[in-house]
């Protein structure tokens, strides 16, 4: 996945008001089956995937016994006893191993009882892994409030264009799409009001990724996925979802995807008691971009109005004329209050010229630039910058 293809304000501005393409078959995907399957999930998910059905999908994290983030998943339920786990390309291999020493009971799940182990060992499958004939699959993202009309551009059949037309978020159809099967799902990393994933056998991704390109879609790389993910407020693993902070679920703003009244699952007794005590969460800041304004980068140090640390940037965009941070920082901080940032030395030189460079919380700066704390998540109308 390149940077860009032309640049990133431009594939960020398609994608806000027309359709973009993202190339995501990085990521992990995996087959979770059996008539275990569903008991397996739900003791190693903090959601609880009980109430999903066949077409539907399911946001959620796998966590350690320590109540550690080890990876924020996408769950689709495909069949009865079939769910497909999409999972972060930097974390393929790690939930892989997580996974096979939970089968073989070789990973503690209960820090309160350290002989718990789990009765259910279904199968675990790598959907990459290309076959010619196996179930096999990828990620292409489409994403934008021209995404529909590109599908319907290649899917004519009017039945299919209106189950499609009427998916709601995190539900999907399986269809034959360019010659291909394809799960197109109503999901996306972009904060798009109207967005598909389309999973597909790796040998037909380039079929459909073509196809959309002849259609109009314009092809999209890593620095517009991260401005759009940033705008929309959504999290990024490392960053502001566990990373140096340990930032929990609570603490990044989900969570309702923790099921605390579940009986038990893995890491459960660690959330119990972060649910309770987090004093820091990850926040969304406004701050001015114009010409001349120097950029703000994660580990910058955000102030409140008396200039006192109350936190760091974790990530941040140029969108427009304005720079969106994900931050995180004290809890007590309201929606609308006014923030300051501080630019923490990047340098060796710029430490000698007195700019700090570790900053300890409640420490007094002067602020570089100021800006205001604005709503978690940014909502977006089709065909519409904001």
């Amino acid at each position: 996945m390149p940077l860009w293809y032309s640049s990133i304000s431009a594939e960020h501005a398609t994608v806000r008001q027309t359709a973009g393409i993202f190339d995501c078959t990085h990521m992990g995907v995996w087959e979770i089956s059996s008539t275990e399957a569903a008991e397996f999930l739900n003791l190693v998910i903090t959601n609880d995937i009980t109430g999903l059905f066949v077409g539907s999908a399911q946001y959620s994290y796998i966590l350690d016994t320590a109540g550690n983030v080890l990876d924020d998943i996408i769950i689709y339920k495909r069949a009865e006893n079939k769910f497909m786990i999409v999972v972060n390309a930097a974390n393929n291999l790690k939930i892989k191993a997580y996974l096979e020493g939970l089968r073989n009971n070789q990973v503690v799940i209960d820090m309160g009882n350290p002989e718990r182990k789990l009765k259910y060992s279904p199968a675990v499958r790598d959907m990459k892994i290309c076959c010619d004939d196996a179930d096999c699959r990828v990620d292409i993202a489409l994403q934008g409030p021209a995404a529909k009309d590109l599908i319907f551009a290649i899917i004519k059949d009017k039945k299919i264009q209106e189950v499609i037309e009427n998916l709601k978020p995190f539900h999907f159809i399986e269809t034959i799409m360019a010659g291909a099967e394809c799960i197109i799902s109503r999901t996306g990393y972009t904060g798009a009001k109207t967005g598909f994933e389309l999973f597909v056998h790796p040998a037909k991704a380039p079929q459909i990724w073509n196809k959309l390109l002849q259609g109009g879609a314009v092809p999209c790389g890593l620095g517009s996925r991260d401005s759009l993910r940033i705008e929309a407020g959504l999290p990024l693993y490392g960053h502001e979802l566990a990373g140096p902070f340990n930032i929990s679920p609570f603490e990044a703003g989900y969570g309702w995807a923790v099921k605390l009244e579940k009986e038990f699952f893995i890491g459960k007794s660690a959330m119990q008691q972060n649910s309770k005590t987090y004093n820091m969460k990850v926040t969304r800041i406004e701050l001015p971009a114009t010409k001349g304004v120097r950029p703000v980068r994660q580990n910058d140090t955000v102030l409140d109005k008396t200039g006192m640390c109350i936190g760091s940037v974790l990530s941040c965009a140029k969108v427009d004329e304005k720079q969106i941070a994900l931050a995180y920082i004290s809890k007590n901080t309201m929606e609308n209050a006014p923030v300051g940032i501080y630019y923490a030395a990047r340098n060796q030189n710029q430490v000698r010229q007195g700019r700090k460079q570790n900053i300890q919380k409640e420490q007094n700066l002067q602020a570089d630039i100021t800006g205001m704390v604005v709503s978690r998540f940014a909502k977006f109308d089709v065909g519409e910058k904001i």
